[in-house]
């Protein structure tokens, strides 16, 4: 199999089925490992749903079982731990040759999947493609409101640049398309949205080659059920990234 996307899910009962939806019309051979994080909105009941009507497969049936289902396979985490212990999840039941996260928002366009693997496909050696939304005079960095979320992500990125001095443009991106094999052997442990932040870390202390690609993004605010939270996150991201650069 191609590529495996991770969609980590909480509370997604709006977007839910238009993003699967994307995902599943994106023309590469893959799968989607849904990973919901005891969401209390209704979302897991749609996602019960699928797989009452064998329109998806529990993550833990056979590899027959999911082929039926046409790749779409969904756990259900036992308790709320935060995104990343969903990503992290959904990677120790990945089977693809790639790894992706996917937000189970609409904020990033699946299409540009095949952008990303062009990129990684031609390297010569094993390396990670990040999808950036500020790559400068690019049309997502000129349509992203100037609020604190937009700067929050300048920042950190920032941040990152001057610890790791590699010159990433967008270290927060959900997009960090790599090798499963790769993405396996890095030990992660962070629970929440500090995750990115890690990933990125590991890659360079690693010695990862780490490509940029934009890639169309459209934000979210609070009202419409984003969870980031500016500076509680953000501290926790600059922790993470401080953190990985001394250990």
């Amino acid at each position: 199999m191609k590529l495996s996307v991770l969609m980590p899910v909480y509370n997604e009962r709006a977007t839910i089925e238009e993003i699967v939806r994307r995902v599943q019309a994106v023309p590469i051979e893959k799968e989607i490992v849904v990973v919901d994080n005891c969401s209390d909105d209704g979302t897991r009941a749609i996602l019960s749903g699928w797989v009452a009507d064998g329109l998806a497969s529990w993550a833990h049936q056979s590899t027959l079982e999911g082929a039926v289902t046409g790749g779409l396979r969904i756990h259900f985490q036992k308790e709320n731990r935060g995104k990343g212990a969903s990503v992290r999840r959904a990677l120790n039941l990945a089977r693809g040759e790639w790894v992706i996260v996917q937000d189970a928002d609409l904020e990033y366009d699946p299409r540009d999947y095949v952008k990303l693997l062009a990129v990684a496909e031609k390297a010569r050696r094993p390396l990670a493609v990040f999808g950036t939304r500020l790559g400068r005079g690019t049309l997502a960095r000129k349509n992203q409101p100037r609020t604190s979320f937009f700067f929050g992500r300048v920042g950190l990125s920032i941040v990152f640049r001057l610890l790791f001095a590699r010159p990433l443009s967008d270290v927060a991106t959900c997009y960090k398309l790599m090798p499963r094999h790769l993405a396996q052997s890095l030990t992660l442990q962070g629970d929440g949205f500090d995750l990115d932040f890690e990933i990125a870390a590991r890659l360079v202390r690693r010695g990862v080659p780490i490509r940029e690609v934009p890639i169309s993004y459209v934000p979210r605010d609070a009202s419409q059920g984003k969870k980031i939270r500016v500076v509680r996150d953000g501290l926790r991201a600059a922790w993470t990234l401080l953190k990985y650069r001394l250990v």
